[in-house]
C-alpha cells in the first residue's frame, strides 16, 4: 500500500502544503493559504506604528496554515490521512520569535500585544543594522576566527543582532522571554510538543559550529554585558541535525490537521536550503538559486573555505558529509513588483487588458524584443539592500542611463538583468575563493515563468541553467525530509541522498547561453561592476547618506 508524506512551505506571504508519495516524491495536491496579517512593516494589528526597515509576523498566521492547507491537500487527493507517515516544515529564515519556556509566543500575551518586539521577526527585518555593525566591529577587535566563515559580516537579518534590538529596545520583554526561536523551530514544537533546534538555522542564522559551538560567553558580554549568557539563557546548545526526527505529531496537533497521531515529524529547516534535494541534487559544485521575492544561492563543497561575502558555511548544513554555503540576494520578485506597482502608466494596463495578458506577460513580451544594450540602462539590484557580496542592508537600488526616450519595458528588463549581474557576482565569488561551481539550477516561480529572464541569466553566467519543473520546491524538499524522519521501514527513506536520487528530473528546461548575447553582457557586467564597487565598497557612501537624511527627516 503507498504512503505518503507532507511538506508545509512557509514564505513571506504565504503558507503552502504539498502531498506526495513517499516512496517517489511525484506531486499530488497542493495548497496555499496568505497570511491574514501579511507582512506587518508599518503598524502592528491594533495600530502601533512602527518605524523604518522593520518588518514583522504574527505566528497564529502560521498556525492557521497548518490548519486550512493539509486538511485541503487531503480532501484534493483522496488520500487517507492513516496513510500519510511524516510531516516536514520549512520557513524564511532567520524569522525568529519570543516565546514563553511553554512555547507562547509574547504577542499572544495581552500584556504584550501593543509590544512591537513581541511578535515574529520576519528575515528581512532590518532594523538592527546598528547591532550588526557594532557585533561584526567588535568581533573583527577581537579576532574572532569564526567571523570569516560568514564573509566577514553577521547580517541585521540574523538572529543575534535581532535579540540584542529586543535587549536594547525593551529590556522587559526580553527578560520576561524564555526562548528566542526560529520560527521554523517553533512550528515543529507545535507539532511534536518538544522544542528542537535544527542544524540549518543555527549554523547560518545563529553563529553555530558543529565543532566549535557557539561563541564564547566572552564575545557576547563585549556586545552587551547582559547577553553574557545569551545562548544559555535565550538560545539552546541542544542541536539536532538535518535529516532528524523531531518527535512525533500530539493529539492537539492531528486535531488540528487532521492528521494521525504518532507520525514522523521532521527536524526543522529553511526553505532554500530544503530544496537541494528536491531538485535532484545529491553532491557537491551544483549552483541552486531559489528564486522568489528574493534570491538564496546554494552550494555544498567538500572542504570548508572562508569566502568573504557569503552568507555562511555550515558543516552539514545542507546534506550530511559535505559544506553547505549560503549566499544571496535581498531583492528578485520584489524588485520587478515594486516597478509594475509604482512606475506603469494606465496605458500598459489597458494595452494587457485588451489583449487578454497579464501585465507581467505584456512587459517581457515588449522587453525579450530588445537586445543586450539596445536600451542603455544599467542597474544595482539593491532596492531591498545588498546581501551578497557586500552583506549591507543600506545600500540602495540604482538605475542610469535614462533619457526621455527610455520605456517601461527597457527598465524592466534592466532591473531584470542587474538580477542576473548579481547572481554572477556571486558565482564567481564561489570560484574565486576555491569552491566549484560546474552547473546553476533555478527552482521557484519566477524561474518557471520567465524564459526570458533565464535566457538571460544563462548569457551573462556563461552556463546552462536548469530549471525544475516542480513548481513547490521547498515544499517537496520538506515533505522529502518528512519521508526520511519516517525511514525506509515506514515507506519513506533512509536518507536525504536516497530522496534526491528518487526525483524525476527528465521534464526540466534547460536554457543554453547564445554566443552574441555573452559577448555584450560582458561588457555590460564589467561597466555593472564598476558601478558594484564604486557604491558598495565605500568610495561613495552617497546612498547611505541619503538613506540617513530619509530617516532623520521622518
Amino acid at each position: 500500500m503507498k504512503k505518503y508524506a507532507i511538506g508545509v512551505d512557509y514564505g513571506t506571504l504565504s503558507g503552502r502544503a504539498l502531498l506526495i508519495e513517499a516512496a517517489t516524491g511525484k506531486e499530488l495536491a497542493s495548497a496555499v493559504y496568505e497570511y491574514p496579517h501579511g507582512v506587518m512593516d508599518r503598524a502592528l494589528p491594533d495600530g502601533t506604528p512602527l518605524r523604518n526597515d522593520w518588518a514583522l509576523q504574527h505566528p497564529q498566521d502560521y498556525l492557521d496554515v497548518l490548519e486550512h492547507t493539509i486538511p485541503e491537500v487531503l480532501t484534493q487527493s483522496g488520500v487517507s490521512p492513516a496513510d500519510v507517515i511524516g510531516i516536514g516544515i520549512d520557513f524564511t529564515a532567520c524569522t525568529i520569535l519570543p516565546v514563553l519556556k511553554d512555547g507562547t509566543p509574547l504577542c499572544f500575551l495581552p500584556e504584550y500585544q501593543n509590544r512591537p518586539h513581541a511578535y515574529v521577526k520576519l528575515w528581512k527585518h532590518h532594523a538592527a543594522q546598528d547591532k550588526a555593525n557594532a557585533l561584526n566591529r567588535i568581533a573583527e577587535e577581537r579576532g574572532e576566527p569564526w567571523l570569516a566563515n560568514y564573509g566577514g559580516k553577521i547580517s541585521s537579518e540574523w538572529a543575534v543582532p535581532k535579540i540584542w534590538q529586543i535587549l536594547d529596545e525593551d529590556p522587559d520583554l526580553y527578560n520576561r522571554m524564555d526562548r528566542f526561536i526560529e520560527a521554523t523551530d517553533w512550528v515543529v514544537w507545535q507539532l511534536c510538543g518538544k522544542e528542537t533546534r535544527n542544524s540549518c538555522t543555527a549554523g547560518y542564522k545563529e553563529i553555530w559550529n558543529k565543532r566549535m559551538g557557539f561563541p564564547s560567553k566572552e564575545f557576547f558580554a563585549a556586545l552587551d554585558p547582559r547577553m553574557e549568557n545569551l545562548v544559555d539563557e535565550k538560545f539552546s546548545r541542544d542541536i539536532t541535525p538535518l535529516g532528524s526526527r523531531a518527535g512525533f505529531l500530539t493529539e492537539k496537533a492531528a486535531a488540528l490537521t487532521g492528521l494521525p497521531a504518532g507520525i514522523a515529524v521532521a527536524v526543522g529547516n529553511v526553505d532554500a536550503h530544503v530544496c537541494v534535494p528536491a531538485v535532484g541534487i545529491d553532491g557537491p559544485g551544483k549552483v541552486l538559486a531559489i528564486m522568489g521575492t528574493s534570491t538564496c544561492h546554494i552550494l555544498m563543497g567538500e572542504k570548508e573555505v572562508q569566502i568573504p561575502g557569503i552568507c555562511g558555511v555550515v558543516e552539514d548544513g545542507v546534506m550530511p558529509g559535505y559544506f553547505g554555503y549560503e549566499a544571496g540576494q535581498s531583492c528578485v520578485g520584489d524588485h520587478f513588483a515594486w516597478f509594475i506597482e509604482n512606475c506603469l502608466p494606465a496605458a500598459y494596463y489597458e494595452e494587457a487588458k485588451a489583449a487578454g495578458k497579464n501585465i507581467h506577460q505584456l512587459l517581457r513580451e515588449k522587453a525579450q524584443r530588445q537586445k543586450p544594450g539596445e536600451s542603455g540602462l544599467l542597474a544595482l539590484d539593491w532596492w531591498n539592500g545588498n546581501r551578497s557580496v557586500l552583506v549591507d542592508v543600506d545600500l540602495t537600488g540604482m538605475l542610469i542611463g535614462m533619457t526621455l526616450q527610455t520605456k517601461p519595458e527597457e527598465i524592466y528588463r534592466a532591473l531584470i538583468e542587474a538580477t542576473a549581474y548579481g547572481t554572477r557576482v556571486i558565482v564567481e565569488n564561489y570560484r574565486n575563493g576555491g569552491v566549484p561551481v560546474e552547473e546553476f539550477v533555478a527552482s521557484g516561480g519566477i524561474a518557471r515563468k520567465d524564459p526570458m529572464m533565464m535566457q538571460i541569466y544563462a548569457d551573462v553566467l556563461h552556463m546552462p541553467v536548469r530549471v525544475t519543473s516542480t513548481s513547490q520546491g521547498p515544499a517537496l524538499g520538506a515533505a522529502l525530509f518528512g519521508a526520511v524522519a519516517a525511514g525506509k521501514e515506514a515507506g519513506g527513506f533512509d536518507s536525504i541522498f536516497e530522496a534526491a536520487r528518487a526525483i524525476d528530473t527528465s521534464n526540466d528546461i534547460v536554457y543554453t547561453p547564445i554566443s552574441e548575447n555573452e559577448a555584450a553582457y560582458d561588457l555590460l557586467f564589467a561597466e555593472y561592476q564598476k558601478l558594484h564597487d564604486y557604491f558598495g565598497r565605500g568610495e561613495n557612501d552617497v546612498m547611505k547618506r541619503l538613506k540617513a537624511m530619509r530617516n532623520r527627516v521622518k
